[in-house]
């Protein structure tokens, strides 16, 4: 097993070294990565980011959002959490879980957690989750990630993918801490997040001394990656799968309301309802959303493109474009 030190808490980066490995430079035995990141959502790749998280919360929280390669369900995970990472070079058509999560179990029991397997792709300490695990192929490549929580923050976890948290925000916390706990809580010594990561490799490596140092040539073609697959708004929104939202608000000017189709985070239609007075045709605003991204600058870009602002008797574009994206 060769080990690489990814030497960054930037997620971008760790997703384009992951893939730099996995398809541009392949090492001639596993490759194993355990490494953390900035607070940040990592939604699976099959996901629709607008169903999964709270978007104003995330963006007032400057918390990172990434879409993996594999499927599986959204993670977040802060410096109070690790990720691993084993990329393994063997072509198959079989989804395992198992080959690659009994290592770090077995590390985990070493530190006297009594870890376990549920079987599908979570890791367990007394009946509640601390680990999530995804896999996918890629390249002739199996790729196996996972994430352990250590003493992440559950309160803003909870909070991030929890889409509408003045309702459920309470509940979902206590639900979530009845299901999911911090490793910290559960280990018979007292560990630092860093010492955690020290234990946690030198078990998994079994005394192997194999490690790779990434070179500047790495480094650059690794940084290209992250921007090129990770790091942009194609790769997060516009691999979003086709769905049709309803947003409606009540303004100074009257209640409206938008039905939109929305497809790989485009408006490919939309449909404007209500009891607001305006000195347009309905058609003008529809006209301005469709073929516009569905994110909040660019509504409201397009809406003045099209002379919609002050044209809906006291409901500004601005207000218009925080109802149709949050």
């Amino acid at each position: 097993m060769i080990y690489i030190e990814t030497g960054s808490d930037d997620v971008y980066y760790n997703f384009g070294l992951e893939y730099y490995f996995t398809v541009e430079k392949k090492l001639p035995d596993t490759v194993f990565l355990f490494w953390r990141t900035t607070p940040t959502l990592m939604v699976g790749k099959y996901q629709n980011v607008l169903e999964e998280i709270n978007t104003p919360y995330a963006k007032e929280h400057g918390i990172h959002l990434v879409r993996r390669m594999s499927g599986g369900g959204t993670i977040y995970t802060d410096f109070g959490g690790w990720q691993y990472t084993f990329i393994q070079h063997r072509d198959t058509d079989q989804i395992d879980f198992r080959e690659f999560i009994e290592p770090v179990v077995d590390a985990l029991r070493e530190l006297g957690a009594d870890a376990a397997f549920n079987g599908r792709n979570d890791l367990t300490v007394g009946g509640k989750k601390f680990s999530g695990n995804a896999q996918y192929r890629l390249d002739g490549c199996i790729v196996h990630h996972g994430s352990l929580l250590f003493d992440t923050d559950i309160e803003q976890m909870v909070a991030a993918t929890t889409v509408d948290p003045y309702k459920i925000l309470s509940k979902s916390i206590k639900s979530i801490r009845d299901r999911v706990t911090n490793l910290s809580e559960h280990l018979p010594q007292s560990l630092t997040a860093a010492e955690f990561k020290e234990c946690m490799v030198r078990h998994i490596l079994r005394g192997s001394t194999d490690e790779y140092c990434l070179t500047p040539e790495d480094d650059r073609r690794i940084r290209e990656l992250a921007a090129e697959k990770f790091n942009n708004w194609d790769a997060i929104y516009g691999a979003n799968p086709k769905f049709n939202i309803e947003r409606t608000g009540r303004c100074d000017g009257g209640k409206i309301q938008f039905k939109m189709d929305v497809q790989h985070g485009i408006i490919r239609s939309a449909s404007v309802y209500g009891d607001f007075f305006a000195t347009l045709d309905t058609s003008v605003i529809t006209g301005a959303l469709t073929g516009c991204r569905y994110e909040r600058a660019a509504v409201l870009q397009a809406l003045c493109d099209h002379g919609v602002d002050g044209a809906v008797y006291r409901i500004s574009a601005r207000e218009m474009a925080g109802i149709i994206v949050d």
